[in-house]
This record gives structure tokens, sequence and C-alpha cells, in this order.
């Protein structure tokens, strides 16, 4: 279903630097961004970026929001590094491939020539960019990252999978809803903002 390339063919740098570069430009330059940085079979630097994205909301939101993680056995700091590093580790990776599935199976009803599972991994995974601030415990922002992270993951899946907005809209209308929606909060964050 999906392959690790040991040495691929354009795609992403790796390390640091090209982590923040690479967060910098899905954000400010999308298309071209998802153009150049989505090469097939090459998840890892993806699968990186979203963890990464992952690791900074959950500790911003435990740092923040006062009963966020469980406490185990009085432990604060352990169990909170026990949590971020099961949310980053385990959590996040499972729930990108579960969406890219979702995806992908959207994509065959609207797509007749799609990019591969891999490309759609990396699409979601680019997408999660606005989230690093989602956990902030302010309901507006992290209905703006949600929204802005949708609307990436809309124009990403247009330009790999080579289809019109209106087709990649559909196609990303659930992963980008259970992604942004119920992963990062943004449907606990708009009820929040209810009377």
């Amino acid at each position: 279903m999906t392959q690790w390339v040991e040495n691929p063919t354009g795609g992403r740098d790796r390390g640091p630097i090209a982590l923040a570069r690479a967060w910098l430009e899905v954000l400010v330059r999308p298309r071209r961004f998802f153009a150049t940085g989505v090469a097939p079979g090459d998840q890892a630097p993806g699968l990186a970026f979203v963890m990464v994205v992952v690791a900074i909301e959950e500790a911003t939101r435990f740092a923040l929001v006062p009963g966020s993680y469980p406490v185990l056995a009085d432990q604060r700091l352990a169990s909170a590094l026990l949590v971020l590093l099961i949310a980053v580790g385990f959590v996040a990776p499972l729930a990108l491939h579960l969406a890219a599935a979702i995806e992908t199976l959207a994509l065959i009803a609207v797509a007749d020539d799609r990019a591969g599972v891999s490309e759609t991994v990396q699409v979601i995974a680019y997408a999660s960019a606005p989230c690093v601030l989602a956990g902030v415990p302010i309901p507006g922002l992290r209905i703006a990252c949600a929204l802005y992270g949708a609307a990436l993951l809309v124009v990403g899946t247009s330009e790999v999978h080579e289809i019109g907005l209106g087709r990649a809209a559909l196609a990303a209308a659930v992963p980008a809803v259970f992604v942004f929606g119920y992963a990062f909060r943004a449907v606990a964050a708009g009820t929040a903002l209810l009377p």
C-alpha cells in the first residue's frame, strides 16, 4: 500500500532546517511547495514533519491547559512526557495514515489518474503546518488553524493529484474533518464558542 524509499529522488531535504523551511514554505507558497516538495515514496520527511507539529501542539497544550493530560502516580513531568511520546510516536502516525487511506478511497471516486498513497500521506502531513499553534487555548485560533490546514489540504490534493479544487475539496472533506476537526480539536473549539 505504501512504500519507504531509502534514496528518493525529489521530495524534501532532511534535518531541522529543512523542517523549518518546509513549514514556512507550505504556509506562504503552498502550490509551489506541493508541486516540488512531494515525491513518490518519500514519506519520511512528511512523517517527521507531522510528528514535530504534533509535538509542539501537544506540548503547548500541556503547558497552558491544566488537566490536559492524565497524571500517573503523582508524576506530572513523567506523565506529560509519556503522553507526549504516545501522541507523537503512535497516535500521530496512525491518524496520518488512516486519514490518507480515507482520502485515497475518496480520490478513487473523483480522480481517474492520481498520484499514490504515499503522496497523499505527505500532503496531509504538510497541510498540518498551521496546527503548531492549535495547542494555545484560544478557540478562535484553533478554528483558524484548522481552516487554514483544511485549505492547504485541498490545495495540496489538487496540486499533487492533478485535479480541480472542487474535486480536491470533495476528496479531502472527510480527512479534513478527521484531522483538523477532531485530532486538532477544532470541533471542540467551535462548540466552546457556542452560547
